[in-house]
């Protein structure tokens, strides 16, 4: 619930800060704001201060900024306002000021990261240590596209499609130009190089681990959960398991497959702690009495915090920045395209998820969420789909061009269309959520 409610909060401030965008242009190019909405459909609470009124409403997906001379209603785009206020409609307003009303909601958006990055890279950004460190392949997944294709645990990624890779992070980054393509690593193998491919099919967008390759992870503990079984049997922080019912343990990976064969019986685990070897009982448990069994164990993950001076904060924030919407413009080119499957395309259970999350791992990891989802939200806004910001920006430079306006009419065809669009975008971005938690595609054969 604490992630849910945190999830919301933290949409509804990137959702405030594109209509905040909106709303102080209008106001420096001398339109009048009727009403300033933080989300959709029925208000929740209403103020007004001036001339504006202020409002939160019922579905927290969005928001609006209404103006006067803008769009249907007694007050919209075809009204006639009283003469007073003629001067402030915002469809009397020249060209060049409703273009720059209308952008910058999602400039804003893309620029906000610009504000809150720096401040996570003074404040300290953790990332685990092996990130930096070649790509070392610690553990494949079984039967995972990786375990198909020939990686084995050693292996030494070079290349991908011919491109020098020298860490974990640069090979994830490269996998975003090759979306849709088949992949082709160079790997060093004990005194060989070889190559291992695999087809264009595959989930290299969300990195080598969706690939079934995964870092070296030392099976010791880092976490234990209260009343679950290994803090029940004594385990402590620290603690490296050797051995579960007699299976030797050289990986954090290989622990869950061997718990669920155990299952609920009581089984010897062996471990090294301050270079002594002990022996425990331990009985896995499954949470409310469903699902994996489990210990109630989490890995000591090594991580290292990078902090940084304020002129070393902006410019990793710019960068940081850059390769944001680098990758979102390569994202939404290839999905367009269709080198990217549309099951990779998110929604907002998804989006709360994830900030949520994030919510709840420290302030630096909220504004480095709130960063990345302002410039994927920005740049959704700038797609030229009538009723969508970048539409309006559509047919303002086709004003432009053909110095005459689109007429009325065309733009109400066209924003109905788009609205049917967005409708469908919706639908399958709340079809993959779902799908992503409950296995929609699994329970649908």
């Amino acid at each position: 619930m604490i992630t849910v409610v945190a999830g919301i909060l933290m949409l509804g401030v990137l959702v405030f800060v594109h209509e905040l965008g909106h709303f102080v242009v209008a106001k420096l190019c001398g339109v009048k704001v009727l009403k300033f909405s933080l989300g959709f459909g029925p208000k929740i609470v209403a103020k007004q201060y001036g001339e504006t009124t202020y409002q939160l409403s019922v579905i927290p997906l969005g928001g609006y900024v209404q103006m006067l001379g803008e769009g249907n209603g007694d007050q919209g785009e075809g009204s006639e306002p009283e003469a007073a206020e003629a001067q402030r409609s915002f469809a009397n307003k020249p060209l060049s000021r409703r273009l720059a009303i209308v952008a910058a909601g999602p400039i804003t958006n893309l620029v906000f990261p610009l504000i809150v990055l720096p401040i996570s890279f003074m404040i300290g950004v953790q990332m685990p240590t092996y990130l930096e460190k070649p790509a070392m392949v610690g553990y494949v997944v079984p039967e995972s596209p990786a375990a198909v294709h020939g990686f084995l645990a050693g292996d030494l990624i070079l290349q991908v499609n011919q491109e020098p890779v020298a860490s974990w992070n640069e090979t994830n980054k490269s996998f975003v130009n090759e979306a849709g393509s088949a992949l082709i690593f160079s790997i060093a193998r004990a005194d060989e190089r070889i190559e291992l491919t695999l087809p264009k099919d595959n989930d290299s967008l969300e990195g080598l681990q969706a690939l079934g390759v995964l870092p070296e992870q030392a099976p010791r503990v880092g976490a234990l959960a209260p009343g679950m079984p290994a803090s029940i049997a004594g385990l402590q922080a620290g603690d490296l398991i050797l051995s579960v019912g007699g299976q030797e343990i050289l990986s954090w990976y290989q622990l869950s497959g061997v718990i669920q064969d155990i299952g609920a019986v009581e089984t010897e685990v062996v471990i090294e702690r301050s270079g002594q070897r002990l022996r425990v009982q331990v009985k896995p448990a499954q949470s409310d009495g469903q699902g994996n069994y489990l210990l109630g164990i989490g890995p000591q993950t090594e991580v290292v915090t990078q902090r940084y001076g304020l002129g070393a904060a902006i410019r990793q924030g710019a960068q940081r920045t850059w390769e944001l919407i680098d990758l979102t413009v390569v994202f939404v080119k290839k999905m367009f395209t269709g080198s990217v499957s549309a099951k990779n395309v998110g929604g907002p259970i998804t989006v709360v998820q994830v900030a949520g999350q994030a919510a709840q791992s420290g302030i630096s990891a909220i504004f480095s969420v709130l960063a990345f989802i302002s410039i994927q939200l920005g740049i959704l806004n700038l797609l030229p789909i009538p009723i969508l910001d970048g539409g309006h920006i559509l047919f303002y430079l086709i004003e432009i061009i053909f110095r005459r306006p689109v007429s009325f009419r065309v733009r109400e065809i066209s924003q109905q269309v788009g609205m049917a669009l967005l409708l469908l975008l919706m639908v399958l971005a709340f079809y993959n959520d779902i799908d992503r938690i409950v296995g929609f595609s699994r329970l649908f054969g």
